[in-house]
């Protein structure tokens, strides 16, 4: 629960400000939620799309400068990719849930305690879980769609990545941290980095080196490497709100276990993406027969579209994390309900937009990845099905996002197995049989459509019984010594 132990006495009480680097007196306790979305939001969608135009254009230099089996080849890394996401969420999506509700109570030790872990278990992940994939990395792309025309661009790929992951792990764990404890511009900066020196290098080492699918990867590393030289520096600076300290504790198995207990639902989510996307790619390659690497290329294409505004989401949801984290633990119950609300809105907004783009200009977008226009055909049509019912995935992702960052994983894991997995297959079980690669489209669709429903009964019934708990006591979370917390309704 969010509802941790409060601060000791003698814990410093500093202000914690919306924007610490900007020396910005707003804070998220008190200033206008939508000015404080704003405030945290746009560097995260900024930072969001950046990535997400990085992750287009590399496929537009691969599909271009490679051919168009080295796209289906990275189609088959994808659920690879998702599970390296994966065991990094696991600890940083927690530690920056936990960071923001410990500086919601005041709490700086106990934050400081945070980022210390975080940093330890991001390595210790990368490393256990980055070896052992490593050994195992042909059988894994096998099993996950490989094909003999593929494997050697997926395998080549994925080498260096997996080799990267200690970099990648500790980058994208602490810049979760730097965001949650007020400094969103400099993760944003961080994701700039990342992206920048990555385009700068990738047309270099595919074009003029000559490397090919491997210097795509290798351009992603160092483009990382940077970014992490940064966020690391950040937090060795005595002048953040939250920095390393050595007479802190770095391993606390309390505090992972809680973080493991809100980072299981985007751990989960990324799993059953991974899962997903096997059961995709065998059904692409079974339905389509001879054109199977084709659909499983067209399928590649149409994720990067997805995704693109998906991030722009995700980077709503960042925004939002601090803000509901904060004011939760502090009690600030209605202007919790406020930032949901104003998330749900932009969010399925977005994807809206989405469906609109991709409606009518599938071809367009296709032909920036691949002249096969085999490849194209398959993905229009594809585009055309799967986002019919797009619009409200936005509103889908805000709500799981809005429990985990809350405190409240098992709703948010809950509903993203319903999207991923408890809808999606059955009906690509099913549908494929009838509608051939039509259906394999259909069973996204229908997979979005029904969690989406599901996602809004479950945020309404647990706001009633907030509502209900907040109006008997004046706490909306669980009496832990019986002593009732102060109302805030500041809104």
């Amino acid at each position: 629960m969010a509802s941790s132990t409060p601060a000791t006495p003698s814990t410093p009480q500093p202000t914690i400000t919306a924007q610490n680097t900007d020396n910005n007196k707003l804070t998220l306790g008190t200033f206008p939620i939508s000015k404080l979305l704003v405030q945290y939001s746009v560097p995260a969608i900024i930072a969001n799309l950046a990535t997400s135009l990085y992750n287009i254009i590399d496929s537009i230099f691969i599909g271009h400068g490679v051919g168009a089996m080295a796209i289906a080849g990275l189609a088959i890394t994808f659920p690879l990719m998702n599970l390296v996401i994966a065991f990094c969420t696991l600890i940083a999506v927690g530690g920056a849930t936990v960071s923001s509700i410990f500086l919601g109570q005041k709490n700086l030790s106990r934050a400081t305690d945070v980022v210390n872990n975080v940093m330890l278990m991001c390595f210790v992940h990368a490393v256990v879980f980055g070896g052992l994939t490593l050994y195992f990395l042909d059988d894994i792309l096998y099993f996950f769609g490989a094909t003999e025309q593929t494997i050697s661009y997926a395998r080549d790929f994925m080498f260096i990545i997996l080799l990267g992951t200690p970099i990648s792990y500790v980058f994208l764990g602490l810049n979760n941290i730097m965001r949650a404890t007020g400094y969103p511009k400099k993760a944003m900066i961080s994701a700039f980095l990342s992206v920048g020196v990555n385009l700068v290098l990738a047309p270099i080492f595919i074009f003029h080196f000559k490397w090919g699918i491997e210097g795509a990867a290798t351009a992603t590393l160092i483009g990382q490497a940077v970014a992490c030289v940064w966020v690391v520096a950040h937090f060795m600076n005595k002048n953040s709100v939250v920095h390393f300290d050595l007479r802190r504790r770095w391993f606390v198995p309390s505090l992972i276990k809680r973080m493991y207990g809100i980072g299981l639902s985007p751990f989960l989510m990324n799993c059953t993406a991974c899962l997903v996307v096997v059961f995709l790619n065998k059904s692409l390659l079974e339905a389509a027969g001879a054109e199977g690497n084709d659909s499983v290329g067209a399928y590649g294409i149409i994720n990067r579209t997805t995704m693109f505004f998906v991030m722009i989401v995700f980077g709503v949801t960042q925004g939002m994390q601090p803000i509901l984290g904060y004011n939760f633990g502090a009690n600030n119950w209605l202007r919790v309900k406020k930032t949901l609300y104003k998330g749900i809105w932009i969010g399925a907004s977005i994807s809206a937009c989405g469906w609109v783009i991709t409606e009518l200009f599938p071809d367009a977008i296709s032909s920036m990845f691949t002249t096969d226009q085999t490849m194209i055909d398959i993905a229009r049509e594809g585009f055309r099905i799967y986002f019919i019912c797009y619009p409200v995935v936005g509103a889908q992702i805000v709500i799981q996002n809005f429990f985990q960052s809350v405190g409240h994983p098992l709703p948010s894991i809950f509903l993203s197995l319903t999207r991923q997995l408890i809808f999606l297959l059955p009906f690509l079980w099913i549908l494929p049989k009838y509608f051939g690669v039509d259906g394999v489209w259909l069973s996204m669709t229908g997979s979005d459509l029904l969690a989406a429903i599901v996602a809004a009964i479950t945020v309404i019934i647990w706001i009633r019984i907030m509502n209900k708990r907040f109006k008997e006591t004046g706490s909306i979370h669980k009496p832990i010594t019986g002593a009732t917390q102060p109302v805030n309704s500041q809104s």
